[in-house]
C-alpha cells in the first residue's frame, strides 16, 4: 500500500485446531520495519482454508482473494471446494462466494481481478463441466456468480491454476495447465470475451521441447503482447519465459538450462519495468543448494541472476515478485528461513 505495508497469505499455519492440527493458513500484513501481523486466520469452515493466489487491494484498503478449500464442507470429501473472500481494513472477513463443486466450479487457486464497477473475475481449477475442466467466473458487486466459461478439458484447455488479467475492453486472458492439442496436452493461453466466448491464443506442443509446457502462472500485458512462463518444457525441459503477440505468435525469450540459471519457474510469472526488463523466480536451481533464484531478463533475452537462495534466507520461491517505484523487488519463499517454513524477502536494485 502507499505506506509501504505488504500483504500476503500462507497456505498453512494459523489456527492449530484446523484440519486435524495441520492448520489452514492466514492473511498477513508486514510493515516497513518487518513487524508481522496476522490479519485473519482461516478456520477451514465457512470462511475457507488454504488461501492461494495473489491478493488484490482496493482504494478503501479492502483485500480480495480466494481460498482453495473450505466453505461448503459437504463438498470436496469434507474439505470444501473453496471461497472468494473480502477482508476489510479492520480484519473482518466476508465470504463473497462459496463454491459447490458443480457447475459453478471448485478450487479457485488463482486469486481474482477487479474492474472499476467492483466486479471480480477468477478461475477455478476444477468443476464446471462433466470433465471437471474448471471455469472462468464473474462475481458482481452483490456477490452474484456468473460462470462465463466452462472448460471441456480438450482443445480449449483444462485446469487453470493461475488468475487472469483484463484489458480495457473487458476481455480476460489466462492460462490452463494442461489440455490443448490433446486431452493431456501441455496447456494453453486463452482469451474469454465479455459474452463468454473462449479463444485459444496458443496451444503448447505436447512434448514441450520447442515452446515450453505446463504454464502454471498467469500473464502480464505489455501493449498488445502477453508475457508468461512455463513450468516445464523448453530445450532443457526446465521451463521457459515466452512472449505471445496479438496474432498468437509465440516467441521463447529464454530457456532455463537447469543449473546456475535456475529451473522450474513454477507458479512464478514475470513482471516488467519501463526499460523492458522482466523479473521472476525459479523454484529450484541456482547453485548446489538447489534452493531457487530471482532473475532478470533484459530485452535481448540475456539473463542476470539477482539472487540465489541458500536455505537460510529462504528456499523454493514458488511465486513471483512485485516491484516498487524505487526498483526494490519483494517476494516469498515456500520453505527455508529460521524455522523452515518460508520467508518474505526484499532485493534492492
Amino acid at each position: 500500500d502507499s505506506a509501504g505495508n505488504l500483504y500476503g497469505s500462507t497456505f498453512r499455519g494459523g489456527d492449530p485446531t484446523c484440519d486435524h492440527g495441520l492448520s489452514c493458513g492466514v492473511i498477513f500484513k508486514l510493515d516497513g520495519n518487518g513487524k508481522f501481523t496476522v490479519v485473519h486466520a482461516f478456520t477451514g469452515a465457512g470462511d475457507g482454508s488454504y488461501p492461494s493466489g495473489r491478493l488484490i487491494r482496493d482504494s478503501a484498503g479492502n483485500l480480495y482473494g480466494t481460498a482453495d478449500r473450505g466453505g461448503n464442507l459437504a463438498c470436496g470429501s469434507g474439505y470444501g471446494c473453496g471461497t472468494v473472500f473480502e477482508l476489510d481494513a479492520t480484519g473482518n472477513l466476508t465470504v463473497l462466494h462459496t463454491f459447490t463443486g458443480g457447475t459453478d466450479g471448485a478450487n479457485p487457486d488463482g486469486g481474482v481481478v477487479r474492474d472499476a464497477a467492483g466486479n471480480l473475475y477468477g478461475t477455478t481449477y476444477d468443476g464446471g463441466s462433466a470433465s471437471n475442466g474448471g471455469t472462468v467466473f464473474k462475481l458482481d458487486a452483490a456477490s452474484n456468480e456468473t460462470v462465463l466459461y466452462r472448460f471441456a478439458g480438450k482443445a480449449d484447455g483444462k485446469a487453470p491454476l493461475a488468475g487472469m488479467i483484463r484489458d480495457a475492453a473487458g476481455n480476460l486472458f489466462g492460462t490452463t495447465t494442461v489440455g490443448g492439442t490433446r486431452y493431456f496436452g501441455s496447456g494453453t493461453v486463452f482469451k474469454v470475451n465479455t459474452t463468454g466466448k473462449e479463444t485459444v491464443l496458443h496451444t503448447f506442443i505436447p512434448n514441450g521441447l520447442v515452446d515450453g509446457a505446463f504454464p502454471y502462472a498467469g500473464l502480464v500485458p505489455v501493449g498488445e503482447d502477453l508475457y508468461g512462463t512455463t513450468s516445464g518444457g523448453g530445450t532443457s525441459e526446465f521451463g521457459t519465459v515466452f512472449k505471445l503477440d496479438k496474432a498468437g505468435n509465440e516467441t521463447v525469450l529464454y530457456n532455463f538450462a537447469g543449473g546456475t540459471d535456475g529451473r522450474y519457474p513454477q507458479n512464478s510469472g514475470v513482471i516488467r519495468d519501463a526499460a523492458g526488463n522482466l523479473y521472476g523466480t525459479t523454484e529450484n536451481g541456482g547453485d548446489s543448494n538447489d534452493d531457487g533464484t530471482v532473475f532478470m531478463l533484459d530485452s535481448t533475452g540475456k539473463q542476470t541472476l539477482l539472487h540465489t537462495f541458500n536455505g537460510a534466507d529462504g528456499s523454493r520461491p514458488m511465486a513471483g515478485v512485485i516491484r516498487d517505484a524505487a526498483g526494490n523487488l519483494y517476494g516469498t519463499t515456500y520453505q527455508g528461513g529460521a524455522f523452515g517454513y518460508g520467508t518474505v524477502f526484499r532485493i534492492a536494485p
